[in-house]
């Protein structure tokens, strides 16, 4: 058995990667996405400044498999096989949504709103649980519940809680389904509770205007609802929480820029008294805040 060929230098990889990745993701995308790679792997490495250091067969053959699954359009972050979420490692993979910069506002958000430290935290639809362990690292006293229909996503999500050494709660738990309302009713017996939900929210319709890489390696189970009802979790997880909280309990929802303004009315219509619409870092309609 042969040996894997070196491909030389830094800059030779980087001149392949970026012929073969320019035309997908334009330059200026396509550089940063090299060099988030090279800095993955060769941490001791920088791409500006090292373009002639030597590359050893093994990694020659790693950068090469990585470079092919990033050319079949294959997202950065399941390649790499993690992100960076509000100070914690998270591992992602095709179980499980790329947590975006709009969530890590939303728990930014979270965190200074909270005069007092909850004592009770539910994630609905925890995905990779990068807010419920964000939520448990800010509020380490809580007790904190991550809840997913997908047994894929909640297999990571608790790989990510070992990793990270928070200790959270995970249940497999359908938020349309009559298990939620009882479940919020048996675990919420108390005030001091925060609900959180970043719910699949893009209308089916909308599948045609989004990015390959999304698309073709995200999964649908988290992203998409029908486009004749795109409140429907929105209203599910209000509906369930509002009867089973306590006076100043909170719940916070990320949203649709397009469809927020009517996911207020959902949650005022599920019982809430108090719902404000917040906008995110680029001004659109993303954040909804309710509180008994």
């Amino acid at each position: 058995m042969g040996s894997v060929p070196t491909m030389g230098t830094v800059r030779a990889f980087a001149a392949q990667a970026l012929e073969q990745l320019g035309t997908q993701l334009g330059n200026e995308d396509a550089w940063a996405t090299v060099r988030a790679l090279l800095r993955e792997r060769l941490p001791d490495v920088i791409p500006e400044l090292d373009k002639e250091s030597p590359l050893d067969p093994v990694w020659s053959a790693q950068l090469q498999a990585d470079l092919k699954r990033l050319a079949a359009g294959e997202p950065l972050q399941y390649v790499i096989g993690h992100v960076e979420f509000h100070g914690l490692r998270i591992a992602v993979d095709p179980r499980v949504l790329i947590p975006r910069p709009e969530t890590e506002e939303l728990v930014d958000r979270i965190i200074r709103s909270c005069k007092n430290a909850p004592e009770r935290i539910v994630d609905v639809g925890t995905g990779s649980g990068c807010i419920a362990l964000a939520l448990k690292q800010a509020f380490p006293a809580a007790q904190v519940f991550g809840l997913d229909i997908s047994a894929g996503a909640l297999e990571l999500a608790a790989e990510n809680a070992r990793t990270n050494h928070l200790d959270v709660q995970w249940s497999r738990t359908d938020a349309l389904g009559e298990a939620l309302p009882q479940w919020m009713r048996s675990m919420l017996s108390g005030p001091g509770n925060l609900v959180v939900s970043n719910p699949p929210y893009v209308p089916l319709d909308d599948s045609s205007t989004m990015q390959p890489h999304v698309l073709d390696h995200e999964p649908h189970l988290a992203l998409f609802v029908e486009y004749a009802d795109p409140q429907q979790f929105f209203r599910a997880i209000a509906q369930a929480a509002f009867p089973a909280l306590h006076p100043g309990d909170s719940v916070w929802f990320e949203g649709h820029y397009r469809h927020a303004p009517q996911t207020v009315e959902v949650v005022k219509q599920a019982g809430f008294p108090h719902a404000e619409l917040i906008t995110d870092l680029s001004g659109n309609p993303r954040f909804i805040h309710a509180w008994v």
